[in-house]
């Protein structure tokens, strides 16, 4: 049976950019199972499959609707044991569920800060007046002054990211010599800023911009046959 997709597009449908969606995109390729993608941008999500979800992505296998990007790649893990494992164990599973908790509260944010205007910018008109009215409501500030220091956070951010650094100048991948579902949940962050902003921020020679074009030449270049936003 078909497995579809649902993933986060900006006026371009060709341009999914959710970090989460990007992570499952990895997840399916991973386990080679074949999908179609469904876009859908932020005011059309709660009409998805007769709302099933407030969020993307969503996984429909069959019969079979799937939510939130971790609970998806346990249903790949479980439902599809004979291909190839997302997690490398028990032990992987419950480890990555750290990388998730330390990507949301430490690389999300800080990339939130640098790219939120711009993600604004990529958007429908429908898609761009909810995006500002509910970031600015969650930031207490417009999003032009939430980034006006952008240039000024990308230091700190850089420093952020030691404990990946310091893992991933010893091995090709955090899952060791091939890539693991906790390389794709970073992998979606850094995807959601490339795929949604033109402002560059990881140094070519950083150990952490390495990997991270390694991991868009994984599957056939899954990750890069989406240009960088220019």
């Amino acid at each position: 049976m078909a497995i579809t997709l649902y993933e986060l597009v900006g006026r371009d449908a060709a341009r999914p950019f959710s970090p989460h969606c990007w992570k499952v995109r990895l997840a399916l390729r991973h386990k080679g199972l074949d999908f179609q993608s469904a876009a859908a941008g932020f005011t059309e999500i709660p009409g998805l499959e007769g709302g099933y979800s407030k969020i993307v992505p969503i996984l429909k296998d069959g019969e079979t609707l799937v939510a939130d990007s971790f609970a998806i790649a346990e249903y790949l893990e479980d439902t599809y044991p004979d291909r190839p494992s997302l997690f490398g164990g028990e032990g992987g599973r419950t480890l990555s569920r750290f990388v998730e908790s330390w990507t949301q509260r430490t690389v999300h944010p800080a990339l939130a800060r640098l790219a939120a205007l711009d993600i604004h910018d990529i958007l429908d008109a429908p898609d761009q007046a909810y995006f500002r009215e509910s970031r600015e409501k969650a930031f207490g500030t417009t999003l032009e002054d939430f980034v006006a220091d952008r240039a000024e956070r990308v230091e700190p951010f850089l420093k952020s990211l030691e404990p990946l650094r310091a893992i991933l100048v010893k091995q090709p991948f955090l899952g060791g010599e091939s890539p693991l579902f906790a390389d794709y949940i970073v992998f979606g962050a850094f995807q959601w800023a490339r795929v949604s902003s033109p402002f560059r921020f990881l140094p070519a020679e950083d150990p952490v911009s390495v990997w991270f074009e390694r991991c868009l030449s994984l599957y056939e270049g899954e990750g890069a046959k989406v240009p960088a936003a220019a």
